[in-house]
């Protein structure tokens, strides 16, 4: 018989393997990797600007990954630099091609639930995310303070 975890882990690990895929199909259109699909979607969400820090903080990722990324997406003419005197406190913004990118990545991610989700009642949607926020939430604290005894 499968445990739980098992159960539970290897479902969270087929589907984070599947949108990895799905974002890296969908961002070769711009010539990107998948993972900027989220850079793209957290950034239309702020169209006066976010500052890298804001980014990583938004993005759950490393300053390292953010600042690489940032500076590739700056190369393609994503986004722009708003302030100049201190790069990673510069507002950061998409341009035009940066937010026709991310509405196509919006789009196309908006029709992906569509499909995954389409055997799922509103109910056992709204159901569903919240017991993903609660796990995530009582993971998180486990990861920082360790498996309780």
């Amino acid at each position: 018989m499968i445990s739980r975890f098992e159960r539970f882990s290897f479902a969270i690990s087929g589907i984070y393997r599947s949108i990895q895929k799905i974002e890296r199909d969908e961002m070769e259109r711009y010539g990107l990797k998948g993972g900027y699909a989220q850079y793209l979607v957290a950034m239309a969400r702020h169209p006066q600007g976010l500052t890298s820090a804001q980014l990583c903080e938004i993005c759950d990722l490393d300053k390292a990954a953010v600042s690489r990324s940032i500076g590739e997406m700056e190369e393609r003419g994503l986004l722009e630099r708003l302030a100049v005197n201190n790069a990673y406190r510069a507002k950061l913004r998409l341009t035009e091609k940066g937010l026709a990118a991310a509405d196509y990545v919006s789009r196309r991610a908006q029709q992906a639930v569509a499909v995954a989700g389409s055997g799922l009642s509103e109910e056992e949607r709204e159901v569903m995310y919240r017991a993903l926020e609660s796990i995530a939430a009582h993971l998180q604290v486990i990861s920082k303070e360790g498996i309780p005894a």
